[in-house]
């Protein structure tokens, strides 16, 4: 494989799939949704299409999405009180990880990343000049903070934190914003709080926002996926909370890069965000996940922490093979027994080997019915 930036230039992400494919395998490898979306959201597409939505909206966003989302975050159960100045609009979350860094990164500043992490995060800070400090999570992934601690310096310019996280299913609570801003609050720091999976918070988790905690909101990027919300990644809208100041900052940079986003669909998307009820899109995610969790106890893989956010399941696989990496794993659980997964190495910077696979929940549950009653027919 080439390099890129010292980081291959495709990932098992893309592999994996492919391999399913191939081999006409049930994919759960990917968080792409296989199900359809809102008939609402449709309809509001099509009107969008017979206004005149088909030049750029303003470098922020369309006036209208910035109310609704103005609205949407009053409504929820941990409010987060925002206004237009702090919103910007963006094509997706990818975009706004690289902009935040290209708006606060000088040459050799450092960034904190939480692994495991989505592969886009170290080659985002590289590309703009910077130094990837990587955390590993403990073996139950939660965060040592007298360890996480030592991973600050003096060149520290920025954390990037992912809540719920993809991809071990764990949700930031208030306490762990508490915990992070007292390790940052008296330096040049910045935070990059990607939170894409928002309405995906199980059981008695809530989310909770770091742009809610009053001082750390001064210091953040907040990252928000509507193409996670709403399963329509293509129509590439997403959107980012900052201070004011620091919203100057990114739509400096924004306006080089990527001037704004779907314009139908964010007129669409502020339209349907008005009658959304997260608490459905909750409950029928958290359907899908406890499906996938009872029937995987009929095989020899193991879930040692039910995801507590998010559309992924960490699956322990030693029962199966001791010997075995987890990539080779992962390979063979696609093409010999026709299941996709994929493999956590793989969410490392320089890990090769884990006893841990990934799963997405985020499909029909016909599909997940027959793909782990497949595996207990021939595990």
């Amino acid at each position: 494989m080439d390099k890129i930036y010292g980081f291959t230039h495709y990932s098992f992400f893309t592999e994996m799939s492919e391999l399913a494919a191939r081999h006409g395998s049930f994919d759960l490898s990917l968080g792409l949704p296989d199900f359809d979306i809102d008939e609402r959201l449709k309809i509001f597409l099509k009107e969008a299409a017979e206004k005149e939505t088909y030049h750029y909206e303003p470098l922020a966003g369309n006036p209208l999405l910035i109310e609704s989302i103005i609205r949407y975050n009053a409504k929820r159960t941990n409010r987060i009180p925002v206004t237009a100045k702090e919103i910007t609009i963006i094509p997706c979350a990818t975009f706004a990880l690289y902009t935040s860094l290209k708006s606060i990164l000088n040459q050799y500043d450092e960034v904190i990343i939480i692994q495991p992490s989505y592969y886009t995060y170290g080659p985002a800070v590289v590309m703009n000049g910077g130094i990837p400090v990587y955390y590993d999570l403990d073996n139950d992934f939660t965060i040592n903070w007298d360890l996480f601690k030592n991973c600050i310096t003096e060149k520290t310019k920025a954390v990037i934190v992912n809540s719920p996280q993809n991809p071990t299913g764990k949700v930031w609570k208030k306490e762990d914003w508490n915990h992070l801003y007292e390790l940052i609050k008296d330096r040049d720091i910045y935070l990059i709080s990607e939170e894409i999976y928002d309405t995906y918070c199980y059981d008695e988790a809530e989310h909770y926002s770091s742009f809610i905690h009053p001082e750390l909101r001064e210091k953040t990027f907040c990252i928000f996926s509507f193409g996670k919300m709403f399963h329509t990644s293509g129509w590439k809208v997403s959107y980012m909370l900052a201070s004011e100041s620091l919203t100057t900052k990114f739509q400096c940079h924004q306006q080089y890069i990527s001037y704004s986003a779907n314009a139908p669909a964010q007129y669409a998307i502020a339209k349907y965000l008005d009658v959304f009820d997260p608490a459905i899109n909750k409950e029928m995610m958290q359907h899908k996940r406890d499906i996938f969790n009872q029937l995987i106890q009929e095989t020899p893989l193991q879930v040692e922490q039910q995801a507590e956010g998010s559309v992924f399941q960490v699956v322990n696989f030693r029962n199966v093979s001791s010997t075995m990496t987890d990539v080779e794993f992962s390979k063979w659980l696609t093409i010999e027994k026709k299941v996709s997964c994929l493999p956590l190495s793989a969410f490392y910077n320089s890990r090769q080997n884990s006893d841990y696979v990934r799963f997405s929940f985020a499909k029909k549950d016909e599909l997940i019915i027959q793909a782990l009653e497949h595996l207990k027919r021939n595990l």
